[in-house]
């Protein structure tokens, strides 16, 4: 069985979720990537993995399971929700951490045997969608990111929300 770690240890009850996640960080780390956070969280918003290189920094969504039920892949149940709440995330913590690089959202699906726990399918999807072209809305998040860390939150058009 690889090594199980987490975060937020505390909030974990799916060990197939913590070795997909393991998994996941192994594949960025053959790529060259450094992960530099698991499973990041600001209220309700939350990424899995955070990885950078010299040029790019991916916001990761794994999806780990042990089955391919209905014949959907693991990386096929990241939803347009999901997408949007990365995004949201992602736009979070590049402003918190005023980050300059590029940024990236990957999908890595992992299908572990749930008998052996061994991992039996990796697919690390690069590029796997882009983000809209707008930072957070002030809606459920903008006023906590306000009142957290002190930064303004706008709209499309520049207008203060």
């Amino acid at each position: 069985m690889p090594p199980v770690w987490s975060n937020y240890s505390m909030f974990v009850t799916n060990p197939i979720g913590i070795i997909g996640e393991s998994e996941a960080a192994q594949i960025l780390k053959s790529k060259g990537f450094r992960v530099i956070e698991h499973n990041w969280r600001l209220g309700r918003l939350e990424v899995d993995l955070i990885a950078e290189n010299s040029n790019e920094i991916v916001f990761v969504e794994v999806k780990a399971r042990t089955s391919t039920y209905g014949d959907k892949m693991p990386e096929e149940y990241v939803d347009d929700t999901k997408k949007r709440h990365m995004e949201t995330a992602a736009n979070a913590y590049i402003k918190y951490r005023k980050i300059t690089k590029t940024p990236r959202f990957d999908i890595i699906g992992i299908l572990v045997d749930p008998a052996t726990h061994e991992v039996t399918y990796r697919n690390h999807l690069e590029n796997a969608f882009m983000p809209r072209q707008r930072t957070v809305s002030a809606g459920t998040y903008g006023g906590a990111l306000t009142r957290r860390f002190g930064f303004r939150v706008f709209g499309k058009r520049g207008k203060k929300k």
